[in-house]
């Protein structure tokens, strides 16, 4: 019989940590993660078998727990579970139409804090990211620099930035370049 051999995949920034007087950058724990693609005709059995009201209207997300839905687009989701349950299993039981696909590894979160947060992404992100603009809870897929990221405000002063591992070294990078204009 043949030996499986089961790759461990090395944490992109692990342990990395910025920022300034005014804000703190650091890597947020390795989370689940899928990509939700649904007509409104599957949202409420999605819904109900994740565990989370998907939401509906443009920039918004939705938290139950450790486990957040972020609005991308008219039909498509980013379902981020800190926890340890299996997103892809809960969207198995649903039998209306829909694409879930595990996109775990692909991304690394980013936490950006601190009362120069806002100063410090808008270095690299053209958003209007105010209280009034972006409240708390808001998402959107963007731009930061030359990467595409999901943003979502996860309180007045705190933002996590969703990125491709592939950008994760580019965009903590220019994050901290953020930082260090914003605490002048």
């Amino acid at each position: 019989m043949a030996d499986l051999a089961q790759a461990n995949r090395t944490l992109v920034l692990d342990g990395t940590r910025g920022g300034s007087a005014t804000v703190s950058i650091k890597i947020a724990a390795p989370a689940f993660r899928i990509s939700l693609r649904a007509k409104a005709d599957a949202v409420e059995e999605l819904s109900q078998a994740l565990d989370i009201k998907l939401p509906q209207s443009p920039k918004s997300s939705a938290t139950s727990g450790l486990r957040s839905a972020l609005w991308l687009g008219p039909d498509e989701w980013l379902v981020i579970d800190q926890g340890e349950s299996n997103l892809l299993d809960a969207c198995a039981s649903v039998s209306a139409i829909h694409s879930a696909t595990d996109v775990s590894h692909r991304n690394v979160a980013i936490t950006v804090s601190g009362t120069g947060a806002e100063a410090t992404i808008n270095a690299g992100c053209p958003q209007d990211l105010s209280l009034a603009a972006f409240p708390v809870g808001a998402c959107s897929r963007t731009i930061f620099g030359k990467a595409e990221v999901v943003l979502v405000r996860i309180a007045e002063d705190t933002f996590r930035v969703e990125c491709w591992r592939s950008f994760a070294d580019y965009v903590f990078g220019l994050l901290e370049e953020g930082a260090r204009d914003a605490g002048q």
